[in-house]
């Protein structure tokens, strides 16, 4: 229970600061593309109080760590005013972008960090609880390291998970401006409809974990960018 405990509250400041950065990066993309709306609700500030949902942010993270499911939450949306960016098209696909793309260079530096903070040498083996450090034949894992890797892994997570092309996520405005115009508007009609679809993946990721929903569709390219977040660390660390 204590390990538990200590992995949870290594887990939410990782998180919060990982959906921070993600909302701050849709509003001041926002802004360097003409819409001023979230600078005018003061939504661009690193403040996680402006930012944090109670139960996205907090509560369903929190339960998913302590039930030892895949942990993601959200925070309150940045607003975002498509008819007053410069190219309301192509400007939202920007901003859409800019969120998960925030998360993969916090990832970025993350590695760098905990390349910095290895032993010379190490190496970095990805565990099912994290990573194995092996150094001078001995394998053991570090608080901080840790902490490092599942900074490492949350922003690979919440970058791959918002590119989902599931209304309301980023990917789905993604995928708004590459279609035709008249695919992009059927498209935009199951807006209603994704925030089901959202909490039915929630409930298979909690109440069904032997389905491996979330495993088998964005398992795959968040192991993979895992990879070589993890290859950068060891460089950095000269293993």
């Amino acid at each position: 229970m204590t390990d538990t405990l200590t992995l949870a509250l290594v887990l939410i400041p990782c998180l919060i600061m990982a959906i921070v950065f993600h909302e701050v990066a849709h509003g001041y993309s926002a802004l360097l593309l003409g819409d001023t709306t979230a600078r005018d609700a003061k939504r661009l500030s690193l403040n996680p109080i402006r930012h944090v949902d109670p139960m996205g942010t907090l509560l369903v993270p929190g339960a998913l760590a302590l039930a030892g499911a895949p942990v993601f939450g959200w925070a309150k949306p940045v607003p975002v005013r498509q008819d007053r960016l410069d190219n309301p098209r192509y400007g939202m696909m920007a901003v859409a972008a800019a969120g998960p793309g925030s998360n993969f260079v916090l990832a970025l530096l993350g590695a760098l960090a905990l390349g910095l903070a290895l032993p010379a040498g190490a190496q970095i083996v990805p565990s099912e609880t994290g990573f194995s450090l092996i150094a001078d034949g001995a394998g053991e894992t570090l608080l901080l390291q840790s902490g490092m890797f599942y900074f490492i892994l949350i922003n690979v997570f919440l970058g791959v998970f918002n590119l989902l092309p599931i209304p309301p996520f980023d990917g789905s405005h993604i995928v708004e401006g590459i279609l035709p115009y008249g695919l992009s508007q059927a498209y935009r009609r199951l807006r209603p409809y994704g925030m089901i679809l959202f909490f039915a993946l929630v409930a298979l990721t909690w109440f069904a974990p032997e389905l491996g929903v979330l495993e088998n569709t964005i398992g795959p390219p968040v192991n993979w960018a895992l990879t070589q977040y993890l290859s950068i660390a060891s460089a950095v660390a000269g293993g």
